[in-house]
């Protein structure tokens, strides 16, 4: 599944008929999605413009039908580890969200291993910069989280070649600005994408 933002009627016709999903974040603001789309809350910690207070308050008014929420982390896309201040996010507001209802979204950033995701997270968002995130660690997170039978997700693919590298790594979904710019262009391109996979699926995609 490929989320993206709600931004053309177009796109929303395609959250609508389930061809993608849709990602909804605190600089979108209180807006209600149908019941029917498959919606997941990211934190809104790529902006440098982040509050623990704005995104706390946006969050508890997002349903809890969210195929995910995203626990807060730490963005460091220089390559310098981000894994133990995202930890330390983790431990002080999971709790919070698991309280309140939500399934919830560990982010794995430069330094973190198979060995240290929290094996109470409901899902398994793979951040951190290019190199990292496409690297054999990464890769080693994706197996250990599969065989715990969590949701993987891949944040930021934007090409093609992402959208494949993920499927292959067995990441269960992607998110991307890809539709943010040229939208009436590139929303038939991505649809391709996905279509081209659900018609090829990768033997983890079909085995049980």
């Amino acid at each position: 599944m490929y989320y993206a933002n709600p931004s053309t009627e177009a796109i929303r016709d395609a959250m609508t008929a389930g061809d993608l999903g849709c990602i909804t974040t605190p600089a979108q603001g209180n807006v209600t999605f149908p019941d029917d789309w498959d919606v997941i809350a990211d934190n809104g910690c790529f902006s440098d413009r982040w509050t623990e207070r704005r995104w706390e308050s946006w969050l508890l008014d997002q349903s809890r039908s969210a195929r995910f929420a995203v626990c807060p982390d730490v963005v460091d896309l220089t390559g310098t580890p981000s894994h133990e201040p995202t930890l330390e996010r983790w431990h002080r507001y999971a709790p919070m969200m698991h309280r309140h209802g939500f399934a919830v979204a560990f982010v794995a950033q430069v330094g973190a291993t198979p060995d240290t995701i929290p094996p109470d997270c409901d899902a398994v968002f793979i951040g951190g910069p290019t190199e990292w995130k496409l690297g054999d660690t990464a890769a080693a997170i994706v197996r250990s989280a599969r065989a715990a039978g969590k949701w993987v997700h891949m944040g930021r693919v934007n090409s093609r070649r992402r959208f494949d590298a993920a499927r292959q790594m067995g990441c269960d979904s992607v998110d991307g600005t890809f539709l943010t710019f040229g939208p009436d262009v590139n929303l038939p391109r991505l649809l391709r994408w996905v279509t081209s996979a659900r018609r090829s699926p990768m033997l983890w995609e079909v085995t049980p």
